[in-house]
């Protein structure tokens, strides 16, 4: 127990190379599939090398006065409408 919070909290794990190793395998599959994937969901565009960008996308919702009622957004760009009833 850590005397600030009271609570029992875990031992950090040793970093270990075969655990920086691991990790590093792991992180290089991962962007091999993401470029996979995307290969696959663009093959005319499957010849050039293509960066897929590794952030999540942003999402707006806008339910305001004066505002299109429940308008989506994803990365900026309008994508739906989404059914919004207030009390």
């Amino acid at each position: 127990m850590t005397p600030e919070t009271g609570a029992w909290q875990p031992a950090p794990a040793p970093v270990t190379p075969l655990r920086r190793w691991l990790a590093r395998c792991l992180r290089r599959s991962g962007a091999a599939l993401r470029l996979t994937a995307h290969r696959l969901a663009h093959p005319g565009q499957a010849k050039q090398a293509v960066r897929v960008p590794m952030t999540l996308p942003q999402l707006e919702f806008h339910a305001e006065a004066g505002a299109p009622e429940g308008a989506l957004y994803v990365d900026g760009e309008y994508v739906g409408q989404i059914d919004v009833r207030r009390l």
